[in-house]
C-alpha cells in the first residue's frame, strides 16, 4: 500500500485528461496519487491528519481512502479497474473493484465537509459512481445517460459536492450495473457528525462493511454474472469465513456496526450473547423512542443498518446472517437429500469401480467439515474454520465478535481463544438417563377441519436412526 506520506508527498505529480461538468479548472490541474491497496487484512482506522476531527471507522478486511486537503477541499482519487480478491486463504476470485480490492476503500468525511472525488475509469467498459443516499446536485448523483455522459475507459471525471449530513451511505455503479456490481463494485462511505449530535452517540468501536454475492462455479475465478437467484457464495466485504477477520472488542465498550447490502436477497443479521440497537439507515439517524433492543435485524436489499450495543459479556460469540445457506461456501443446489438413506450395499458396488467414491450426507452434511477429500483448484471448502473444541462447521456471512476484559483501548489484534472460566462449558453426561418423555399415542394435530381424502389407514414413515459407533459405518 502507498503510505499517506507518500500520498501526500507526492500528491499532483500526476496529471491527465479528465471530463466533468460544474468543477473548476483549478480541480483539473492535477490529480492525487491513487493509493492502492491488494492486502485483504482489516487495516487499522485511518487517524484524520488533516481537516475536522472525528472518530474513524474500521471497515472489516479493508481500508479508509486516504486524502489530501486543497484549499479547503477533501480530494480523492478512485480507481475503477479489474482487483484479484482473496476471498478465504487458498481460494481467489477475478473480480472489479476500486483501488485494488472489492469492495473498493471506505470513503471518510465529515458533516459539511466539501469533498471532490476523482474517478479514473481502468475497466475495459465505460462506467459511473452513484453516491447511494447522498444528498447532492443532481448532476452528481452518477446516473449514466440520466444524469451524466459515461466515464469512457482510459478517462477520468470529477464528482464535487458538500457531506451534507451524517450517517452511513455506500458507493457503486449505475451503469452496466448487471455486471459491475455482480463482479464486485462497491464501497462503503461514512459522514461523520461534525458535532455532538443528539441522535448519535459516542462509541469505542465502530466496524463497516458491504454484503455481496457470488455465482463462481467451483475451480473457477471469475463469477458468473447472469445469475439472479443461486448465487453460491455469500460474502463479506468479499470474504467467506473462515476468511473474514473477527471483531475485536474490550469489554464495556459501546460497539456499532454499520452494514450494507448489495446482494440480491435480504439479510437477517444476528448477534449472540447481546441485545443491540438499530440506531440509523441510510435515510439518517432513528429517534430513541423508536428504538428497542434486537438479536437479529434485517437488512434489505440495498439498505444500510447501523446497529449498537455494549459488549459487556466476555466470550467468543457468533456473528452472522441467520439464513442457513448463507453459512456456507461453494453450495451445490442440485445435491439431493440423503438423510436416513441406506445405501451401504449400492456404496460396495460402486466402489469396486470407483475406489475413492464417498457417501455424502446420510447423516447431515457436518461431516463435510472433517473430510479431506480432494477439491478443484481455488475453491473454497463448503464448510470449514478451526475452532478450540473442533471444526466449527459454518462458512459464507459468519464471523466472530471476540469480546475481552484486558483488551487495550484502540487494539484490533485478535486475542486468540476464549478461555472459558471452570465450570462453563457444556460437557458429556456420562450418568443413568430416565426415559424421556413421549408425546401421548393416539390421532394427533387435528387441524381446523377435516382433510378432504383423509388416508384409509395409518401410514408409517420408516426412520433410520444411528447407533452407537455409526461414525465409520456404511
Amino acid at each position: 500500500m502507498v503510505s499517506r506520506r507518500n500520498f501526500l508527498g507526492r500528491a499532483g505529480a500526476i496529471t491527465a485528461a479528465a471530463t466533468a461538468a460544474t468543477v473548476s479548472k483549478a480541480a483539473m490541474a492535477a490529480l492525487p496519487e491513487p493509493v492502492i491497496q491488494t492486502r485483504p487484512d482489516t487495516m487499522p482506522p485511518l487517524v484524520p491528519a488533516s481537516g475536522r476531527p472525528y472518530n474513524p471507522v474500521v471497515t472489516l478486511n479493508g481500508w479508509t481512502l486516504p486524502w489530501r486537503m486543497n484549499n479547503g477541499i477533501k480530494e480523492f482519487h478512485l480507481v475503477a479497474e479489474p482487483v484479484v480478491r482473496e476471498m478465504t486463504p487458498g481460494f481467489t476470485a477475478h473480480l472489479w473493484g476500486y483501488n485494488g480490492q472489492s469492495p473498493g476503500p471506505t470513503i471518510e468525511v465529515v458533516e459539511g465537509d466539501r469533498v471532490r472525488i476523482f474517478v479514473t475509469n481502468r475497466l475495459p467498459e465505460v462506467t459511473s459512481v452513484h453516491w447511494h443516499g447522498q444528498r447532492l446536485p443532481n448532476g452528481m448523483d452518477g446516473v449514466t445517460g440520466l444524469t451524466q455522459p459515461p466515464i469512457p475507459p482510459g478517462k477520468t471525471f470529477v464528482y464535487e459536492f458538500v457531506a451534507r449530513r451524517p450517517g452511513t451511505f455506500m458507493y457503486h455503479p449505475h451503469a452496466d450495473e448487471m455486471t459491475q456490481m455482480a463482479m464486485g463494485m462497491m464501497g462503503m462511505w461514512v459522514t461523520h457528525p461534525k458535532a455532538k449530535h443528539p441522535l448519535i452517540d459516542e462509541v469505542q468501536r465502530d466496524f463497516c462493511f458491504l454484503l455481496a454475492g457470488y455465482d463462481i462455479d467451483p475451480g473457477a475465478y471469475t463469477p458468473k454474472i447472469m445469475t439472479m437467484l443461486d448465487f453460491n457464495l455469500w460474502t463479506w466485504n468479499s470474504r467467506v469465513f473462515p476468511g473474514i477477520d473477527p471483531l475485536v472488542v474490550r469489554q464495556m465498550d459501546k460497539v456499532r456496526i454499520r452494514v450494507g447490502n448489495l446482494t440480491m436477497t435480504n439479510h437477517p443479521m444476528h448477534l449472540h450473547g447481546h441485545e443491540f440497537q438499530v440506531t440509523g439507515t441510510d435515510g439518517g439517524p432513528i429517534p430513541k423512542a423508536m428504538r428497542f433492543p434486537e438479536v437479529t435485524t434485517d437488512v434489505a436489499v440495498g439498505q444500510m443498518k447501523q446497529f449498537e450495543f455494549i459488549a459487556d459479556e466476555e466470550g467468543d460469540w457468533s456473528f452472522h446472517c441467520h439464513k442457513s445457506h448463507h453459512t456456507m461456501n461453494a453450495m451445490g443446489h442440485g445435491v439431493p437429500t440423503m438423510i436416513g438413506v441406506d445405501h451401504r450395499k449400492v456404496v460396495r458396488e460402486i466402489t469396486g469401480l470407483i475406489p475413492d467414491y464417498m457417501v455424502m450426507g446420510e447423516r447431515g452434511m457436518h461431516d463435510m467439515t472433517e473430510m479431506e477429500m480432494p477439491l478443484p483448484d481455488n475453491t473454497a471448502a463448503m464448510m470449514t474454520g478451526e475452532g478450540p473444541f473442533g471444526a466449527v462447521g459454518m462458512g459464507g456471512m459468519f464471523s466472530v465478535l471476540k469480546v475481552r476484559k484486558d483488551q487495550k483501548p484502540r487494539d484490533y489484534t485478535d486475542p486468540g481463544w476464549y478461555r472459558h472460566p471452570p465450570g462453563t462449558v457444556a460437557y458429556e453426561f456420562t450418568g443413568t438417563l430416565p426415559e424421556p418423555a413421549a408425546a401421548p399415542q393416539g390421532r394427533q394435530g387435528h387441524g381446523a377441519m377435516a382433510p378432504a381424502a383423509a388416508p384409509k389407514s395409518p401410514i408409517e414413515v420408516q426412520v433410520r436412526k444411528p447407533g452407537p459407533g455409526h461414525a465409520g459405518s456404511h
